[in-house]
């Protein structure tokens, strides 16, 4: 398949270009040739009618050159013979006066996370539309409150090639859909909204079905009715219950990013320095795994090429490891963790999160619940802020209720969860025993690239955090 898509397609003789790369990488610590070939669709769904259908073809490479700490990176549209050449010379520029020796090749995995298909091709245009027409008619059905229904879908079938030097290369074909719903009530003059959404590497066929998408409607639909009866959140801090599953994405933000490798190597994270102490309660274990069959977050190798791993990050409340891309490992004195990520081929690499979770402790859900005695409950977030420096977040929950003499009580509407990463770690007092993982919607950024990732967790208790809410 990589010779059909970047070579007999383009007409590029890959012996020159495998000749092109070993003397643009001469002197180098790194580096490698990334050549990508992206198809991507999406149809929107609104009022009653479809908005927008779009697909769209990039293609391109990128070229690398990594000495010491600098980097040198050339990337085009253009995929020939000329334009590598031009690149080379681009990044060479980086190697003056530099003499390494390239670093030995990433090593080679068996590993099928996910099947080699296009997506696109899983299902004809019109059993698309028709599913985002029949979405529309089945939550409009349901309730008489519904005004407004909201329906996506997006697919996406990328294919990468990475070529190093002395003629290593490595090839990945990744699919990659999503469905998301959006609905809108009113009762009583007062509209809310509830949303749901899911996805993964595969094909359409599962969010085709019935049950699937009739699950997530009733779900974004039960989210709307919650909050157009919700009244406002209280303010102070408190004890707080978070929900298993996509309330993971507060782990991710607050706690995951000060866990990448160039943020501790620079030391601009706060968990720089603390390898082996105690950052957590105990109990509290944090991995990141790129290796889970099928999730949105998984790659079978990452974008230089490293087989993804599990990577315990934090184990027993002790502070274990850090995610890694090959550049930040090595000047480190650590080894790679299939961590290095980039948005496409002309982005840089970064390490970056794959599948980001907690296990799961001994408690009943119940059981943390029945434990409080005024709290919050929160379950569903929607966007937040963190300051990677010093681990300060604010988060706000689109689906969130008192707790009351430990019963779970009126659903509340406006709050925040305000506090600090490695201090909320610290607050964690009870574990629930249901680990879950979102439904495979998450996107993370960083420094303006965008990939898709998976969060999860258990039901956790906190003790001690800050809300902020809209009560008198």
């Amino acid at each position: 398949m990589g010779n059909d898509l970047f070579f007999s397609r383009t007409g590029m003789d890959r012996t020159k270009v495998l000749a092109q790369v070993d003397e643009a990488l001469n002197g180098a610590d790194d580096g490698e040739l990334y050549l990508e070939f992206c198809q991507s669709e999406s149809f929107s769904f609104d009022d009653g009618r479809l908005k927008a259908a779009n697909f769209d073809t990039t293609q391109g490479f990128g070229l690398r050159s990594v000495c010491g700490e600098a980097t040198g990176y050339a990337h085009a549209t253009e995929l020939s013979e000329a334009a590598i050449a031009r690149a080379a010379g681009t990044v060479r520029a980086v190697a003056q006066g530099h003499s390494g020796s390239v670093a030995a090749a990433p090593a080679r995995t068996n590993a099928q996370l996910y099947p080699a298909i296009d997506p696109l091709q899983s299902a004809d245009f019109e059993s698309k539309v028709k599913l985002l027409g029949e979405m529309d008619l089945y939550a409009r059905a349901k309730d008489s409150r519904v005004r407004q229904v909201s329906c996506a879908l997006r697919g996406e079938w990328q294919n990468i090639e990475i070529i190093r030097p002395g003629g290593e290369t490595y090839f990945d074909v990744r699919p990659l859909v999503r469905l998301s719903v959006s609905v809108v009530v009113e009762q009583d003059g007062r509209q809310e909204s509830g949303s749901f959404g899911g996805g993964g590497r595969g094909g359409y066929e599962t969010y085709l079905t019935p049950e699937y998408w009739q699950a997530a409607i009733d779900e974004a639909l039960r989210q709307a009715l919650v909050n157009v009866s919700a009244i406002p959140a209280p303010v102070g801090e408190m004890t707080v219950v978070l929900g298993p599953g996509w309330p993971g994405i507060l782990l991710h933000e607050a706690i995951g990013h000060g866990l990448e490798g160039d943020f501790n190597r620079k030391k601009t994270s706060a968990f720089a320095g603390l390898l082996g102490e105690r950052v957590a309660a105990p109990g509290v274990t944090v991995v990141d795994d790129g290796t889970i069959g099928g999730r949105r977050g998984s790659l079978t190798i990452d974008d230089e090429g490293t087989p993804t791993h599990r990577t315990v990050l934090i184990e027993d409340g002790i502070l274990k490891g850090y995610m890694q891309d090959r550049q930040n490992a090595r000047l480190m004195g650590m080894a790679p963790t299939g961590n290095g990520r980039r948005e496409s081929f002309a982005a840089p690499v970064m390490p970056r999160m794959t599948n980001t979770y907690m296990l799961a402790g001994d408690k009943a859900p119940e059981e943390i619940l029945a434990s409080v005695k005024k709290g919050v409950y929160a379950t569903n977030f929607g966007g937040g802020q963190v300051d990677i420096t010093n681990g300060k977040f604010v988060f706000s929950c689109t689906e969130a209720y008192l707790i009351e003499d430990g019963k779970i009580g009126a659903p509340i509407k406006g709050a925040t969860l305000i506090g600090n990463g490695p201090d909320c770690l610290t607050r964690v007092s009870m574990i629930g025993n249901d680990l879950k993982l979102d439904a495979g919607i998450g996107t993370c950024g960083k420094n303006g690239q965008s990939v898709p990732v998976g969060v999860g967790q258990p039901t956790l208790r906190l003790d001690g955090l800050t809300v902020g809410g809209t009560a008198a």
